[in-house]
Parts: structure tokens; C-alpha cells; sequence
């Protein structure tokens, strides 16, 4: 499984909460920098080609689904680059989020307590 571009995540990001979907449909659901229709349609061949995604045909036309689950693609790239920036210790991202008060005391403990039982 290889690295996605920022792009392609927002679409995998938009297919994972969709389920299944058309170019049209994706668009729908873009809010900012809306890329032309056929840019997005190349976006979207793209993950096909990476097999991130397959499709149904209808016609000329494509409803795509994601083919990875959201949870391996975050196992396999977001955990690990988001630990290298920490010097691969969880230790230093949950400190960093509470020194940056992006995490309340609340927070820690229920982190804590999921840890404690193991879910």
C-alpha cells in the first residue's frame, strides 16, 4: 500500500463516510478548493489504479467504493508519521497535546482508563 497525496486522502476520506459514491457525488461533498469535475475524475482513477478503490459500472458511469478500510490505511501511514515526528514515542504526542492544551485532563484520564482495560 503506498503513500497518498493530500488530495487523494480527502476523496478516500469523503468514500470511507460515503460508502460508495459518484464523481458528482464526491464534488457534492467537497467544501473548499473544488477541483474541475474532470480533475476529481482523474483523482478518483487514480486510487483506482493504486487500488485504493474499485467500482460498479453503470453505463459510462462509475460508482466507486473504497477497497482499504480506514482503519489499515491510518495503521500502515497517519500512526507511523505522525510518531516519527515524536521520536516514536506516544509518550511525546499525548504530552505535546496537553502542553498545547488540545487535550483536556478529561481526556487523559479516559485514555488512561481505555488503556487500563485494554479496548
Amino acid at each position: 500500500m503506498e503513500k497518498l497525496t493530500n488530495k487523494e486522502e480527502e476523496i478516500m476520506k469523503i468514500l470511507w463516510r460515503l460508502n460508495k459514491a459518484f464523481v458528482k457525488d464526491i464534488m457534492e461533498e467537497i467544501k473548499e478548493n473544488k477541483p474541475h469535475y474532470n480533475t476529481l475524475s482523474t483523482i478518483v482513477r487514480n486510487l483506482e489504479d493504486k487500488k485504493f478503490v474499485g467500482f460498479t459500472a453503470y453505463g459510462k458511469t462509475h460508482q466507486y467504493f473504497p477497497l482499504i478500510k480506514k482503519e489499515d490505511y491510518y495503521k500502515a501511514y497517519v500512526n507511523k508519521e505522525m510518531v516519527g515526528y515524536f521520536d516514536n514515542s506516544y509518550k511525546n504526542i499525548v504530552s505535546f497535546f496537553a502542553k498545547e492544551e488540545k487535550i483536556s485532563v478529561d481526556e487523559l484520564k479516559e485514555i488512561i482508563n481505555l488503556i487500563e482495560n485494554g479496548k
